[in-house]
């Protein structure tokens, strides 16, 4: 039985990057080898168990087929005589399929790469020297999610290009209609984690080039057809959000906004199951964007009803990601300062100034005025807008920065 060290952790390794998980092969062993030495079974499809002491995912060496359309459907095999190269050629890109064996490991389960004995059958470290994202085999068609996978990739590697055989390879999957049998699910989740990666504009591109855009997010790519500025300025967007390390709500909703209209964006939520944070800021941030950048020509009174709008006194968190949003929105050069963006420093302090109003207080005193519930609302109500008209009339003493 031998043990091997596989993809991202020896990958991430050898770029000197951080590693976050680490995933093992065992060669040569049966399911009931494993048991025996106190390992858990945790595999539903195919055989994988839990170290009886890390904890960590141990897979017995298998190989795949597809059996049906999608990632709808393979068929594994995982035996004793499955070798490494088999287990590593059904991998999606040559720098995931690489190996280091148990041996060389040290307690951490950490390697030197200056001296490590790869085995890398597919060119794996080839590749990552020349920051190439390459298709191992032809079975990278048998599965379209690795189209995502690799523009996933793309953003997390802005270093690295896509092969010209793997990018003609995921163009004739695009053209078999292969993307069309993925599952809404999947989708999402691989979409999800390119928006989380460094610069998540090299996935959307990745995805244009090879017409897989226009069969996932059909509004995005036809908002980019009637206007070919927008392509350029939802990259834009989402590597700024990036770059200010925004959630997944203000980049979602950022990408979502160069969509045509609401019922688009309503489209995609719901065809793709999109999380409700996700798109309720999406589609608040349709709706008030405009008014939050021209905050500043507005009267206590409409501030107080822009708050309301946006749901801000029960939802105050979501406000402020609408505000992050808005500053990134304006900015034109990639990486510029939004700190400038004046409506966000105003609208947090109408909004504060708002939440300290004391409501209960109100209420108590025009009941026992023996005033109607509505009363109560049209009192709390005018002492909000007093109170932001009180701090805009500080705010508007001050001397100018």
């Amino acid at each position: 039985m031998d043990i091997y060290l596989v993809g991202g952790a020896v990958r991430d390794t050898l770029l000197g990057l951080p590693v976050k998980d680490r995933d093992w092969v065992v060669v040569g062993a049966s399911p009931q080898q494993l048991l025996h030495a106190g390992y858990l079974p945790v595999g539903k499809d195919f055989p994988v168990f839990l170290h009886p002491v890390t904890r960590q995912e141990y897979a017995l060496a298998r190989t795949e087929r597809n059996t049906a359309p999608g990632y709808k459907g393979f068929a594994f095999h995982a035996a004793p005589d499955v070798t490494l190269a088999q287990d590593l050629a059904r991998r999606d890109l040559t720098i995931n399929a690489m190996a280091v064996s148990l041996e060389q490991l040290d307690d951490h389960g950490n390697f030197d790469p200056a001296t490590v004995r790869l085995e890398d059958p597919f060119q794996g470290l080839r590749d990552l020297r020349h920051r190439r994202l390459q298709h191992v085999t032809a079975a990278f068609a048998e599965d379209p999610v690795r189209i995502l996978r690799v523009a996933r990739f793309a953003a997390r590697f802005a270093q690295f290009h896509v092969s010209d055989a793997t990018q003609d390879l995921m163009r004739r999957m695009v053209a078999r209609g292969e993307v069309d049998a993925l599952v809404a699910e999947r989708v999402w989740q691989e979409l999800a984690r390119g928006l989380m990666e460094h610069q998540p504009s090299h996935m959307l591109d990745v995805l244009r080039d090879c017409a897989a855009l226009g069969h996932l997010l059909p509004e995005l790519a036809a908002a980019a057809a009637a206007s070919p500025s927008s392509a350029a300025m939802v990259n834009l967007s989402l590597d700024n959000a990036a770059l200010r390390q925004m959630p997944l709500t203000v980049r979602f909703a950022a990408l979502a906004l160069y969509m045509p209209d609401d019922a688009a964006r309503t489209r995609v939520c719901e065809r793709l199951r999109v999380p409700n944070d996700c798109r309720d800021l999406a589609l608040l941030a349709a709706r008030e964007r405009t008014a939050v950048d021209n905050s500043g020509t507005l009267s206590a009174a409409a501030l107080l009803q822009l708050l309301e709008r946006c749901d801000a006194l029960r939802k105050p968190a979501r406000f402020h990601e609408l505000l992050q949003l808005c500053a990134i929105l304006a900015q034109t050069p990639a990486g510029a300062d939004a700190t400038d963006y004046r409506p966000m420093a105003r609208l947090a302090a109408v909004l504060s100034a708002a939440q300290a109003v004391a409501t209960d207080a109100i209420a108590r005193r025009v009941m026992a005025a023996g005033q109607s519930g509505a009363q109560v609302g049209e009192a709390i109500h005018a002492a909000r807008t007093d109170a932001i008209a009180a701090m805009l009339a500080g705010a508007d003493a001050l001397p100018a920065p």
